[in-house]
């Protein structure tokens, strides 16, 4: 099912729960009823429509499209053996990450040296995984929810950590799109539970900045990564300093 299809589904739940019907559309738009079965019929609104019509419901159009994207199936996480088969396919692996990014078919054919069979066959294998609907036109559809992570401690963090982690630390950081922030200090259990809800909003301030752009054109926008962690650690160069009974507690 197209999103056009989900939303105006969704637009018909939202008429029933408040016992509205074709006829109070129709005298909200001005149209006759049957002109009104045949737009829903066909699923073909204009966006202003859509808005009177949620007006007349009492409900934002943001809110329409929540209610549509939380009916969904959405992936959050996908299992060892499918993170595995993505590690363990190097073009996959490419491709998966562009998808999530953001990125179109013309985008990853013509940014990279892939032909047009092997996008569509790595784009067909993500779409077994639940990871994209690929529509016609090769349109891809992201199927990923809000809260999709890779795997605690799963293959793509492994790999991350064992292959990237390093890569992505040998900079000098002092460009103007670079910055590095080392912070250090004393926290009960207490502040590091809440610190580490505070990088919970922060990365979701930064998926939704991500969306917000979406709409630019792709060489407007440049492959960024953030790194959040947080530990409760010491320096190991200061650990022979440290006395035996702290040491052992």
């Amino acid at each position: 099912m197209s999103q056009a299809d989900s939303l105006i589904e969704t637009l018909k739940r939202q008429l029933r729960a408040q016992g509205k019907t074709y006829a109070d559309v129709a005298r909200w738009l001005g149209l006759s009823e049957a002109s009104v079965k045949r737009l829903f019929a066909e699923k073909h609104f204009t966006l202003a429509r859509l808005e009177c019509i949620c007006d007349q419901l009492n409900l934002e159009f943001v809110e329409l499209v929540q209610t549509m994207q939380a009916g969904e199936q959405r992936l959050q996480e996908l299992t060892q053996a499918q993170e595995q088969s993505i590690v363990d396919d190097r073009e996959l692996f490419l491709v998966a990450v562009c998808v999530i990014n953001g990125y179109s078919f013309d985008e990853i054919h013509h940014q990279y040296q892939l032909s047009e069979l092997e996008c569509t066959r790595q784009l067909l294998k993500l779409e077994r995984l639940q990871l994209i609907e690929l529509l016609p036109g090769n349109r891809i559809r992201r199927r990923l929810a809000v809260n999709f992570r890779w795997r605690v401690n799963g293959p793509i963090q492994r790999f991350f950590q064992q292959y990237i982690a390093n890569e992505f630390f040998r900079s000098r950081f002092d460009s103007d799109s670079e910055k590095l922030v080392v912070l250090n200090g004393l926290l009960s259990p207490a502040g590091n539970a809440e610190w580490q809800q505070t990088m919970q909003r922060l990365a979701k301030e930064f998926h939704s900045l991500c969306e917000r752009e979406s709409g630019l054109p792709i060489h407007q926008r440049f492959g960024t990564t953030s790194v959040l962690a947080v530990r409760q650690w010491q320096y190991g160069l200061f650990q022979d300093y440290k006395r035996e009974a702290e040491a052992k507690s």
